[in-house]
């Protein structure tokens, strides 16, 4: 399992720990990813994805997962999350 964000992409960065003396050795930094289950109001069910609690305030901010997956870029997105976009796209198609 990749250590990144399944809906802003957001993945592991590196850098270097400097010490006092100025000795740089190479770290990583790893993304603060969390198990959520969160809920689609147009599709009625509830989806399971490992995000980053960045992104979980950003879909809040947002106003739940439609609209955050309406204004999301599709090559930030996991392969699940570009399908729960294109499921929500045909409903919204199917509803109008």
């Amino acid at each position: 399992m990749a250590r990144r964000c399944e809906l802003t992409g957001k993945s592991v960065m590196s850098g270097n720990n400097v010490s006092h003396a100025h000795n740089k050795t190479r770290r990583r930094f790893l993304p603060n990813l969390c198990n959520v289950t969160l809920m689609s109001e147009k599709l009625g069910r509830q989806f399971s994805l490992r995000i980053s609690a960045n992104a979980l305030r950003t879909v809040e901010h947002r106003g739940g997962l439609d609209a955050f997956l309406s204004k999301a870029r599709d090559y930030e997105l996991s392969d699940r999350a570009l399908k729960i976009k294109r499921d929500l796209s045909k409903a919204e198609a199917v509803a109008s």
